[in-house]
């Protein structure tokens, strides 16, 4: 499920980006007031007046660096700890790097371990942990924060995210009734939709989606997460062309988007089109999602490139492992399966991973490794997941059929 962050909810950044300029000593910056001020007339054509930064991502960049200074000069001061982790939490997701998920909490440490954080600190330790898959603890801030901030809107949809990644949908769904009100229509019903497809109903989703979408103008940020989250569900309800126009569309209004970028190259890995996922996700490769995608393709066209891409990719699974980090376990599973072709690995794998998260790549998979594996009994937990569910995505139901044929 697609974490995101509501902009109009969580941290003030007005009130970061005034506290950031005083305590750097920038407040004023030595100019005099607007009725006093003198026009400046450079002494020649080439003298550079301002140094502009070439892009947003340099600018945060830049304002992340600050930050850290700032922090390093002294460590507790809470507005800007909570600017600069949230900055950190933003560029994992947007670079899909998990290592700023740790710089965030780094931000974080005069207060990590609290018992009683501030509410600001208890909302990013938790989304911090759901990015790391950690969740019954990042359930157990979430469920304290919203009893204590009950109109926190941020802290009811990462309760949403981390509920239905684990498959509890009726629960996550309560999350996303209690969010609407606080945070508009189309936010709750994206979180709604979300919910919906995840529990493998996605024409519910698009039904839900597409209403809420038509109802008025939306900002761009918005409407980007709002779409996406229709191209996946659309998607899942087997309209893959129009699956593809609403991904392409996303991305044009969002280049950055790692997220949308990994959804839409699986779409085009299942409709055979791996060259399209070579030319999407070529220029991405530092982020381990978009890697896995160009391996797939590279490996379906048997192209040159295949075995180092391949390479590459294994020792980063094996530098993970050594750092203790166990977030990778579907995308190795995946990799082990159509890869390696090693299908009793991957099973495992998908085995590892079904103990954690329950989204429909989760249970594709596992029955997928399980066929694969030729032990189709190895998939009843996807079946009586999806039965539970009410699942009736096309996808997902064909590949039941299979296993139930193919069982003893």
């Amino acid at each position: 499920m697609r974490p995101h962050f509501l902009s109009s909810k969580g941290v003030s950044r007005t009130a970061l980006g005034l506290t950031l300029a005083v305590s750097l000593g920038l407040a004023g910056c030595g100019q005099t007031p607007s009725a006093e001020r003198v026009p400046f007339t450079p002494a020649t054509d080439g003298e550079v007046l301002e140094q502009v930064p070439a892009t947003a991502t340099d600018a945060k960049a830049r304002e992340r660096a600050a930050l850290r200074r700032a922090l390093a000069a002294r460590s507790d001061q809470l507005d800007l700890a909570l600017r600069l982790a949230r900055l950190d939490i933003e560029e994992g997701r947007a670079s899909g790097d998990p290592r700023y998920l740790g710089r965030a909490q780094a931000a974080l440490a005069p207060w990590w371990d609290a018992a009683t954080p501030p509410p600001g600190v208890r909302l990013l330790r938790a989304t911090i942990l759901q990015g790391r898959h950690e969740f019954p603890a990042a359930l157990a801030d979430l469920d304290t924060l919203v009893r204590e901030s009950p109109d926190d809107a941020q802290a009811w949809l990462t309760r949403a995210v981390v509920l239905g990644v684990r498959g509890e949908h009726a629960e996550a769904s309560k999350s996303c009734a209690r969010l609407a009100p606080l945070a508009g229509p189309l936010a709750g019903a994206v979180c709604q939709a979300q919910v919906k497809s995840l529990a493998g109903r996605s024409k519910e989703a698009q039904t839900l989606l597409s209403a809420a979408l038509a109802r008025g103008a939306h900002g761009l940020e918005e409407q980007a997460w709002a779409l996406s989250t229709l191209a996946e569900a659309t998607a899942r309800a087997g309209d893959t062309d129009r699956a593809t126009k609403l991904f392409a569309r996303v991305l044009s209004l969002d280049p950055a988007d790692a997220y949308t970028r990994a959804a839409y190259a699986d779409l085009l890995l299942d409709l055979d089109r791996p060259r399209d996922v070579i030319a999407l996700v070529k220029d991405h490769g530092q982020d381990d999602n978009q890697l896995l995608r160009r391996v797939l393709a590279e490996a379906a066209l048997g192209t040159p490139e295949a075995a180092a891409l391949a390479a590459e990719l294994g020792s980063r699974h094996a530098a993970s492992h050594l750092r203790g980090d166990a977030l990778h376990a579907r995308e190795e599973a995946r990799f082990a399966l159509h890869v390696l072709k090693d299908a009793a690995k991957a099973l495992k794998l998908a085995q590892v991973n079904w103990e954690v998260q329950h989204e429909p790549w989760d249970v594709r998979l596992l029955m997928e490794t399980a066929l694969a594996n030729h032990t189709p009994e190895a998939a009843a937990p996807a079946l009586r997941f999806l039965e539970a569910s009410g699942a009736d995505d096309p996808g997902l139901m064909a590949l039941a059929e299979r296993v139930r044929k193919a069982s003893p």
